[in-house]
């Protein structure tokens, strides 16, 4: 089942940005210092490869009490049990992965105007990622939309919204101001020297809000 509160710390794995660590140990790490719900976004793995890492890291998030979520993989979601799959704006379309996966797995989708997260909304999506906020390492070539965006996409839409793109704890609360649900990071947790630590600064910054 969807919970909307889950999304305020939302962290996306990229296991190249985990500075030679195990990326279930930093998983791990991150969880306990404050991360809420965690994408598995690993997309330089081949499918029995991600399969494997899917299945570890349904083992850790469940253990510690995190949905998790598999980026565009409908079938790796429902075949791992995964509370959730999130897919990308060139990703299965939101109304066929709602037929594989059934009323049983929550979906979001990626959302960059209006008009997109509108069309999102109608297919079924339970929930919208919005990006790139601020400019970002991750993507060298994603396009800002900033906070006024977020704003219009959820007075347009009602959906719950995680910001993404560039997002760290000095800026963590413009984004939820915006009307954001939570916030999404992957280098400001992964790469850092100190993974609770960020984790911890980035869940107070993202609850000065609430």
């Amino acid at each position: 089942m969807f919970d909307e509160k889950k999304l305020l710390l939302y962290l996306c794995t990229d296991r190249a940005l985990a500075r030679e660590r195990s990326l279930d140990q930093v998983t791990e790490i991150a969880i306990k210092g404050g991360v809420t719900m965690v994408q598995l976004r690993e997309k330089e793995l081949n499918t029995r490869d991600f399969l494997k890492a899917a299945f570890s890291m349904r083992s850790l998030t469940r253990r510690l009490g995190v949905p998790l979520v598999i980026n565009d993989r409908a079938d790796i979601a429902l075949a791992v049990g995964a509370d959730g799959v999130h897919l990308g704006a060139s990703d299965m379309p939101v109304e066929t992965a709602r037929k594989i996966v059934g009323t049983g797995i929550f979906i979001g989708a990626t959302a960059r105007s209006v008009e997109a997260a509108l069309t999102a909304k109608r297919a079924g999506a339970d929930y919208l990622g919005v990006g790139a906020m601020f400019p970002t390492g991750t993507k060298s070539d994603t396009v800002t939309i900033g906070a006024d965006a977020l704003r219009d996409i959820k007075a347009a839409t009602g959906l719950p919204i995680v910001g993404i793109g560039g997002v760290n704890a000095h800026n963590a609360e413009s984004v939820m101001l915006a009307g954001a649900s939570g916030i999404a990071v992957v280098s400001a947790i992964l790469s850092a020297e100190d993974v609770y630590a960020a984790a911890r600064a980035l869940r107070l910054a993202a609850e000065r809000s609430l």
